[in-house]
């Protein structure tokens, strides 16, 4: 526990429509910094570009060429419907994120500069054993608040009876209306990659070596790139005390 083991680890997203049937998207978070160029002719996806601007490991930025995959997809108000066209495995579990929110955002439509942000926190140490309380604003309004202890939520309901490991975000999608299960979807993922906050990370040489608990979970661990991955050292960030740092250069 090395790496800013105190304060908390905060992730940004915003999505843009940057013009006629393109929308822009950005995340950033304390170990990641992607963005895409989504491009759509109203009914369907017609291209997704990604770009990898700060990544873990070697292999990352090569995860654009797999999100191709949900070209022709019809647009949707579920940002998870991009799984129905391509395998969230083998592509980066962030830029995939990233995309289902953009084709959703292209769904709702809108005028150019029509926008929505997602600021999430998760202090040090949530999940880790004691009672800590995480947060969601969208567009700069508190939606949730969650209390965490141990490996899950206590608090509020339904968010505690929800499958925490293994289906919470299955639930989500199903259980409630598009525009709800998003900002929770969002906050979900942020829980998990929150825990690294506070670990030394840049201690892991390669890829190959988290391959007995993390094989085959996205593009970079999957066998052809785990074999070759090795970590960018020195990424991490901490946005604690400045988080509008964070996509300060857009979208």
């Amino acid at each position: 526990m090395t790496h800013f083991p105190e304060g908390s680890y905060r992730r940004r997203i915003r999505l843009v429509v940057t013009e006629a049937g393109v929308v822009e998207g950005a995340l950033e978070d304390d170990f990641h910094h992607f963005v895409i160029t989504l491009r759509h002719d109203g009914s369907v996806v017609t291209a997704a570009d990604a770009g990898s601007k700060r990544w873990p490991w070697t292999t990352c930025p090569d995860a654009a060429g797999p999100l191709h995959a949900i070209e022709g997809m019809p647009l949707s108000p579920r940002c998870l419907a991009v799984g129905d066209h391509a395998d969230p495995k083998k592509n980066c579990t962030h830029m995939f994120d990233l995309a289902g929110l953009a084709v959703a955002h292209a769904f709702r439509g809108g005028d150019i500069g029509t926008t929505r942000q997602y600021d999430v926190e998760i202090p040090a140490g949530a999940q880790s054993g004691a009672e800590i309380d995480v947060h969601l604003l969208r567009d700069g309004t508190l939606l949730h608040t969650w209390t965490l202890a141990g490996r899950g939520c206590i608090a509020p309901p339904p968010f505690s009876e929800a499958p925490w490991r293994g289906g919470f975000l299955r639930w989500a999608d199903q259980a409630l209306e598009p525009d709800d299960s998003e900002p929770v979807i969002v906050l979900r993922r942020a829980c998990d990659i929150g825990m690294g906050r506070g670990m030394d990370l840049d201690a892991v040489e390669r890829s190959q070596e988290l391959e007995p608990i993390m094989a085959g979970i996205c593009f970079s661990m999957q066998p052809e790139q785990v074999a070759v991955g090795v970590r960018m050292k020195g990424t991490i960030r901490d946005f604690d005390a400045n988080p509008d740092t964070m996509i300060a250069d857009g979208p």
